[in-house]
Order: structure tokens, then sequence, then C-alpha cells
């Protein structure tokens, strides 16, 4: 039988997803989205990109995109919350460009999606998707069922599809993730309602036992985005367009330095969602089927590297199943699963701990990563 390069079908057309399938769709492999959504929608949302994904989105030939659209500061500092002390600022902008050979953006969420959505062809995305079923064939395929009543088959499925994955709830079993006891308040808005202040472009305010981060998400600087990690225990909603009570948020923080205060006053809307994490999972593979970004590692926001690892995640499927045939996946999504759960843990656990860069930090082992380079495991 003449060997043939397989067909990956990827549930969820999040960033890992989307990356994925780009990354895979440039060796030549075949690879097709399903998604639950009816469509995408630009929510309120920033995102930090680093250099070590940075070099995978420069490789799709998104540079252009991101110097246009994207926001470069020349540092992320770090304030006491209440007397404005720096007590650390990490030298971003041209001295992170010398040191790394790429920049660190600062943009909007929404952003980001639409560029890598522009990336694979819209027949490649399947709207409307909502896996319910996930078994495999005696083929050696594994056979998908969506809840609007299709059934589609594929060489392997990579289970993109965010913290409340699907597909690993068929591999391993439901499980819920651990509420945190926090909430996360985020938005963005026009820097124009700030009026005549003038914010630091990207700060993260530490007080006692909440923060909060603010910075531009373009060139312009004509918006501004903030979250927080905020205590609410008795809050539990996931959605990331739950509403939240602006009078509540500025009282939760009140006593912090005026900057902060006066970005909240002038914040006309919020978003808000429950923080969570999990432990590093036991496995990531099952079979033909394996799991990417947060579906596997889910982590706190507090290193800005969720998006990054799903994104340097799908680089390396790319380069694991570069040249495999349908019998060499299953060994291709082990090597896949072995060089990356050693990093994505290593950040986990970093991020949970909530430190990074109040102080000085060797940040290289996080910004240094080269998905296209970095040996992959035997």
């Amino acid at each position: 039988m003449t060997s043939r390069k397989p067909h990956i079908a990827i549930i969820g057309a999040g960033i890992g997803g989307l990356t994925a399938a780009a990354c895979l769709r440039r060796i030549g492999i075949d690879a097709h989205i399903y998604e639950q959504a009816r469509g995408f929608t630009r929510l309120g949302a920033g995102i930090q990109q680093a250099p070590n994904s940075i070099r995978v989105l420069y490789a799709l030939g998104l540079k252009d995109k991101f110097l246009a659209q994207a926001f470069q500061p020349e540092s992320n500092d770090s304030r006491d919350h209440d007397t404005g002390k720096l007590t650390n600022s990490q030298p971003l902008g041209q001295s992170i460009l010398d040191r790394h050979g790429v920049p660190y953006f600062l943009m909007h969420r929404g952003d980001l999606h639409a560029m890598l959505a522009d990336l694979v062809p819209p027949d490649v995305v399947s709207l409307n998707h909502k896996l319910d079923g996930l078994d495999h064939a005696p083929d050696g395929t594994v056979r998908m069922t969506f809840t609007n009543g299709e059934t589609k088959q594929a060489d392997a499925v990579i289970g993109a599809d965010g913290v409340h994955s699907v597909v690993r709830e068929f591999m391993l079993g439901k499980e819920q993730p651990r509420f945190t006891g926090r909430v996360a308040y985020r938005t963005v808005f026009p820097a124009a309602l700030l009026g005549n202040a003038q914010p630091y472009p990207c700060v993260k305010w530490w007080g006692p036992d909440r923060h909060i981060v603010s910075y531009y998400v373009n060139p312009r600087r004509d918006e501004l985005y903030f979250v927080t990690s905020t205590p609410e225990p008795e809050f539990d909603v996931e959605s990331w367009s739950a509403k939240g009570d602006l009078a509540t948020l500025r009282a939760a923080y009140d006593t912090f330095h005026p900057q902060v205060r006066t970005i909240l006053a002038a914040c006309p809307d919020v978003h808000k969602w429950a923080l969570v994490e999990r432990d590093p999972l036991p496995k990531w593979v099952d079979g033909n089927v394996a799991l990417l970004g947060d579906a596997c590692h889910p982590m706190t926001p507090y290193m800005a590297q969720g998006a990054s690892t799903s994104i340097e995640d799908g680089a390396i499927l790319s380069r694991c199943l570069d040249g495999v045939d349908r019998d060499g996946l299953h060994d291709a999504l082990l090597r896949y699963e072995a060089t990356r759960k050693p990093r994505t843990s290593r950040i986990q656990q970093t991020s949970a701990q909530n430190t990074w860069l109040k102080e000085p930090h060797d940040a290289d082992w996080v910004y240094g990563y080269d998905s296209w380079t970095v040996p992959l495991a035997n």
C-alpha cells in the first residue's frame, strides 16, 4: 500500500488550534478544524506575545501584521500597589530585539485571532460543530460525532478545545479544574476616556493579595487594556463574556495608586471570569488522539504564557508529524508530548506562584525557546 500524508482533525479554532492548522498546512499536511461557535467575536481582551511565540508567528508570515497592529513597549514594569515604587523593570523594546532577535508585542487578542484565521482558507474551518463523541474506528482512524448530527473521520484528532476540553474528557474522564478563588476583571477601552491622564505603557501593580496589569494594545496607544487577579472565592463562572460590576471592581482597588483608580474610573464596561488551574496531566496522547494548549496545560495568566505555549505546541506538533505516514502517527504524537510536557509543566507551576517579574528574573529560559530548532524528544 502506498503511504500518504495523514488527515488531521483539530477540535477548536482558538489561537492554539489555528496555529496548529497553519503549521501543519505549511508542511503539506491536510488539517481541518471543527469549532463549536457559530462565528468569531472580538472580545475585550489583551494578549502579550513574547519572543518564544513570535518566532513561530513570524515563520507563518505574520511579521508585517504584527509591526502594523501590535504595540512594542520599552519595558514591563512592576510597581507597589499604593506608593507606585518600581520593584522591577524588565527591558523590552530594542533591548529584547537585540537579545532574542524578535520583538515583544502587546495587542488585542481579537487581532491576533484574526491574523491566525486569515492563515487558513475558510473551508478549512467548520463552525457550529460541537464535539459529542469520539472513538477509535476498526480501521485505525478516529471517528467524531457532533451535536449537529454530523459524523467525521480523521487519521488523528488534536484536542485544542480549551480548559473544558471535551477531547480530554473522552481521554481521561470528566474532571473539573480547580477554582483558585480568584477572578479576573478585564476589558479594552478607548484611551481617550482617560482625558489628560498618561498611564504607564505596560505595568503590573502588585498588592498584598491582588494585582492589576494594564497596557496599550496597538502602536497608536488609543486603546488601553487591563486585567486583574482579585479574590472572590464565591464566584465560579468561567465564561469569557460574563459581565462584572464596576462598583465592586473599583471598591476592590480603592487603596491602589491614583493611576489605577483613574483607569478604573474611566472604564465604561468590564468582563470577569474565574481563574482556574489544573495539575499537569498524566498523559496527552491516547491512540491517535492528542491534546494541545489549554486542553492539556491550562495555566494561570500570571506569566502571560498561556497562548504562547499553545503556539509553541502547534509548531512542535508540525515538526513531529513532518514526513510521518498514517502508521507512524501514534509514535509521532508521543514524541510531541515528550518534547513539550517538561516545558509546559514548568511554566504552569512557575505561573501559579505569581511572582514572575515582580523582582528581577532570568527570563531567557522562557523567551529564548525556539520551537523550530529545539531538539525533539527521542
